[in-house]
């Protein structure tokens, strides 16, 4: 299969003299072309990711986004540890959007795999000149993604590491051409070269002009586990300060001289085209400068956002919606249940007799359902643009600067160079600002050019960011099994809709002997893309509801079974019973209460969740506690591993209880957050997350936590009620139960 963009997805000092060294090796004419781009005060490039100032002042700079999952202080701990750097002379920085700052660790990250801290093996190939085909392809895709929970499995792993250790090697040759003595006999520690024998030592500043005289090996030695002073320490973040005290620059800060602002109204109706508009209407108003037409979508600009907000609001555009406006929740249903039936069913996995193996015993059935979700990020979409004299200016937070200055320039109809994106950190993403969802960024452009020669700042209102997001999918899941005479399952049979490729994720990782598991596109007018887990947000509820209907089935402990079935994948069940312990499973709990479980292998970790309910008599629910075990083979920066999982478990827990993005007459129902609700402070449960170590390739830590929620809370709710979820959200038991006794 031929690579795609898509699939790729799945991120100075002031001193004089610098050290910066990464893995794969710049040509000359790239050092010099570096050194016009960010090179200051004397620094000299050798090759990416670490600059190291005469004064000793280490810079890490980083190919990702920052959205708030604490990839700024892993990766510099990743690159530290193998530097043998003094952390307190440590600091980060963003790559700029440059292709020489592409991300090719990302490229090497999905050919080559995830590797775990003490693997030496690097492939051979990764030699010399050769080391810059990775780099050079994510050149060609401008790629600078953060998404696929990959900075520390692929960035860290396959950059951060190996500058590190390449820079470290080259001060110590540096010293020992001082001294004239050999390499052997020279030690490094808290950012000095030593040589023991005579006491002598060098701070890492004073040996940067001689270093940078040497080439940096593509496979240097790394570090073993057990030499760790920084990796797996829990250092404070470098970017909570500034998130505290107010002083972090989002997109929606921006304020540039002259500035206008733009307020838009795009076609409720997903793909419909504007015909006409009576801009008239608007243009004598206060502050309104300009109504500028799009190809589905008006926008107002004007001298202060609630006046353009406002005076788009006026206006009563009119779209051609075709047969789209005829759509709803009800009818995408319809169609997903008859894909499940239809023709087109394409198989994934096929193991031993599949399908055919249900004829050997009764069918256990069950069909699930989850709906669209918006990304709802804190910071609405927003971009401020600038147009004038054949030069375009960007400012915005995206998941990949690199990618938006080329999409920004191919808006403009412009060469790369012509374009300037200046990456500003983000209020919340969670996919939602990755590439194939920029339509903020073609809006900001396209009105921008509109008014040449002034800074346009473009803020999507609430609503709008809601009724125009990529939503998750609607996704209908059909499952049968069959179980042996010992109650295990024999077969295992599921059928999915997808609006996209078949997804690994509904693979699974229980030892079942016959299994048959296919999928069906289909397609509708609502804009889809990904989301945070992706496809085991939902393929995580599926299976981790129905392996729990099987044990109900058999007559089995829900945990105990799946020990069974995980047998012979003790990662699986060390994670298990990790959370089950710590959650107290199998000990009493008060009348109305109950526990549930699940467990998710995602983005290369495992995590299991137990979830703690107390269920009313009127159906009123509380999640009381959520307790989770995490296998993503070492954790880097414990602290922020537990936060992204902490994270991770509340956004999932406002998903489960009340996400839902409903379609009428083609368009999206839901418009701010009293009606698209978020877990409240209130209704938190209590959250614990433990980490299993262990020696497996590293695994993501953004992720993760999101797809066993759902499944362990619903599966709690059976447990306490006999109510059995199949649909999200959840919202009220009382009303499954409803269904459930209407049902007979």
């Amino acid at each position: 299969m031929a690579s795609t963009r898509r699939m790729v997805l799945l991120g100075g000092t002031g001193a004089l003299g610098a050290l910066i060294v990464g893995y794969a090796l710049w040509p000359s004419g790239r050092i010099a072309k570096a050194n016009t781009l960010d090179a200051k005060n004397g620094e000299q490039f050798v090759t990416n990711w670490i600059k190291i100032a005469t004064d000793g002042t280490i810079t890490v700079v980083v190919p990702h986004c920052d959205m708030g999952t604490g990839i700024f202080t892993a990766l510099p701990q990743m690159a530290a540890e193998e530097l043998d750097a003094d952390w307190s002379k440590v600091q980060v920085e963003q790559a700029p959007p440059e292709p020489l700052f592409a991300n090719g660790a990302l490229a090497e990250g999905f050919v080559l795999g995830s590797r775990n801290m003490s693997d030496q093996s690097f492939p051979a190939f990764m030699r010399g000149t050769v080391s810059n085909t990775f780099r050079t392809i994510a050149e060609y895709m401008n790629l600078q993604v953060t998404g696929g929970s990959s900075a520390v499995r692929a960035t860290g792993v396959y950059a951060m590491r190996i500058a590190g250790a390449a820079a470290r090697e080259m001060l110590v040759k540096a010293a020992a051409a001082r001294w004239n003595v050999s390499v052997e006999d020279c030690s490094t520690a808290n950012s000095r070269v030593l040589h023991k024998a005579s006491g002598k030592s060098f701070g890492y500043g004073e040996l940067v002009t001689e270093a940078a005289n040497f080439d940096p090996s593509s496979r240097p030695k790394l570090k073993a586990k057990s030499e760790y002073t920084l990796v797996g320490k829990p250092i404070p973040r470098f970017d909570i300060p500034k998130k505290v005290n107010g002083t972090t620059t989002y997109g929606v800060d921006v304020k540039v001289p002259d500035m206008l602002y733009a307020a838009i109204k795009i076609s409720p109706v997903f793909g419909a085209k504007l015909t006409s508009v009576d801009e008239n209407a608007v243009m004598n108003r206060r502050g309104v400068a300009k109504v500028v037409k799009l190809d589905d979508a008006v926008v107002v600009v004007a001298d202060r956002f609630w006046r353009a907000r406002d005076a788009v609001a006026a206006l009563n555009p009119v779209f051609a919606t075709g047969e789209n406006d005829k759509v709803t929740s009800a009818s995408l249903r319809a169609r997903h249940d008859a894909a499940l039936k239809g023709p087109d069913l394409k198989s994934d996995v096929e193991q031993g007799d599949g399908v055919k193996a249900l004829a050997n015993g009764k069918v256990i059935e069950a069909v699930y359902n989850v709906p669209y979700l918006s990304h709802a990020p804190m910071e609405p979409m927003n971009a401020t643009a600038v147009y004038k004299d054949g030069k375009l200016e960007v400012w915005s937070g995206t998941q990949d600067g690199l990618g938006s200055r080329a999409y920004c320039a191919k808006i403009a109809s412009l060469d790369f160079g012509d374009v300037t994106f200046h990456l500003l950190q983000s209020g919340g993403a969670f996919g939602r600002r990755l590439p194939g969802q920029w339509n903020f960024l073609e809006y900001a452009v396209r009105t921008a050019m509109a008014v040449p020669g002034k800074p346009v700042k473009l803020i999507f209102t609430r609503e709008q960011d809601m009724q125009h997001d990529f939503y998750r999918p609607n996704v209908t899941s059909r499952f049968r099994a069959i179980l042996d005479k010992t109650g295990m399952p024999n077969a295992w049979v599921n059928d999915y809709t997808t609006d996209d490729n078949p997804s690994a994720e509904a693979h699974i990782a229980y030892a079942i002997p016959n299994q048959a598991i296919s999928s069906v596109k289909v397609a509708t007018h609502v804009p889809t893309g990904p989301w945070r887990s992706v496809e085991a947000s939902w393929h995580g509820f599926f299976v981790e509801s129905f392996v729990d209907e099987l044990a109900h089935a058999a007559g089995k402990d829900p945990l105990a079974y799946r020990r069974a079935l995980l047998a012979a994948s003790p990662r699986h069940v060390a994670v298990l019973n990790l959370a089950a312990e710590k959650a107290g499973w199998g000990t009493p709990l008060p009348a109305g209460r109950a526990r549930g479980v699940a467990i998710v292998e995602s983005f290369n970790s495992i995590v299991a969740h137990v979830a703690e309910v107390e269920v009313h008599d009127d159906g009123a629910l509380k999640v009381r506690r959520i307790v989770s075990a995490i296998d993503c083979g070492m954790a880097v920066n414990p602290d922020g591993l537990k936060a992204q999982i902490e994270g991770g478990i509340l956004f999932g827990l406002s998903a489960a209880l009340h996400g839902a993005i409903t379609i009428d007459k083609g368009a999206v129902v839901q418009a701010n957050f009293p009606d698209y609700q978020m877990v409240k402070l209130a209704d938190a449960p209590e959250v614990e997350v433990h980490v299993v170590e262990s020696d497996a390739a590293l695994g993501g830590a953004g992720e993760p936590g999101v797809p066993p929620v759902a499944p362990a809370l619903a599966n709690a709710i059976f447990a306490a009620t006999g109510v059995r979820i199949r649909e999200l959200p959840i919202q009220d038991v009382s009303l499954a139960k409803e269904k459930r006794q209407s049902a007979g």
